[in-house]
């Protein structure tokens, strides 16, 4: 047509390549910034797994057979470390509590013998309390205690643990401290202390507990277990027990 400029095809071609050109790379990323992203993330997630286990919840396994049948060999807890206040580290500050010890509480705690450890036991003395025991009987400020979450391993014996001699300074009541001697399963009574608890294993016969080392400090109960998250039977001579001897029926079971 007249007054149209026609294109040569050297042109038409050079706006083909024009439109189907790629669009420009990407700026990359340095391996440095790379690195420091990756760190980044792994630092948060550090910081937020210690808070967590700070003042929230902290995994436990049950390494003895203290609190049988309620809890057995190779259980593993979450612990919830907010109920009683969770204490700042490195202080004797605690953050406020949702609830206060009580009797009966499954606690998870440092005994006073052992301030390296964990233990757990079940809560059976709060301060002000009386307690006693005849021929395995408890009794909580005279009123003898039905507890069907007890085993005995031991049912007619008796034993007298040198150690158990500390109970001589709380006894109250008509006992003599001069001819106390406690056994296992005839002690007492002792008046819980001020600040303090006194603990016992349901397996009483086989329970490492506050009848041998003492009261333990408030300050000392770490929190109270949630459910059992994992548990296994390490008893057993089958290889690889934490795979092949799981406990189906225990796993995600509350603890009371």
């Amino acid at each position: 047509m007249k007054g149209e400029a026609r294109r040569s095809v050297p042109d038409r071609d050079q706006d083909e390549k024009v439109r189907n050109a790629a669009p420009p790379p990407r700026a990359t990323t340095s391996p440095a910034r790379w690195a420091w992203e990756w760190t980044k993330s792994i630092l948060i997630a550090f910081a937020l797994f210690l808070v967590i286990r700070t003042f929230l919840v902290e995994a436990f396994r049950i390494p003895t057979g203290s609190m049988e049948r309620t809890l057995l060999v190779g259980d593993f807890l979450l612990v919830n470390k907010a109920v009683y206040g969770a204490q700042l580290p490195g202080t004797a500050v605690r953050l406020p509590a949702f609830d206060r010890p009580r009797r009966g509480d499954i606690v998870v705690f440092t005994p006073p013998h052992e301030p390296g450890k964990n233990y757990v036991k079940r809560l059976i003395g709060l301060p002000g309390d009386t307690l006693f025991m005849r021929d395995k009987v408890l009794y909580v400020n005279g009123q003898a205690q039905i507890e069907p979450f007890v085993t005995h391993s031991d049912p007619h014996g008796d034993i007298f643990v040198p150690g158990m001699m500390w109970q001589r300074e709380h006894l109250v009541g008509d006992a003599d401290g001069a001819t106390y001697r406690p056994t296992r399963d005839n002690w007492g009574p002792l008046l819980v202390s001020t600040g303090h608890f006194f603990v016992l294993g349901d397996n009483r016969d086989d329970s490492e507990d506050s009848r041998y080392w003492g009261f333990v400090d408030k300050a000392a109960i770490k929190g109270q277990p949630l459910f059992i998250y994992y548990s296994f039977d390490p008893n057993t001579m089958r290889p690889f027990p934490w795979l092949t001897e799981i406990r189906w029926g225990r796993i995600g079971g509350t603890v009371h």
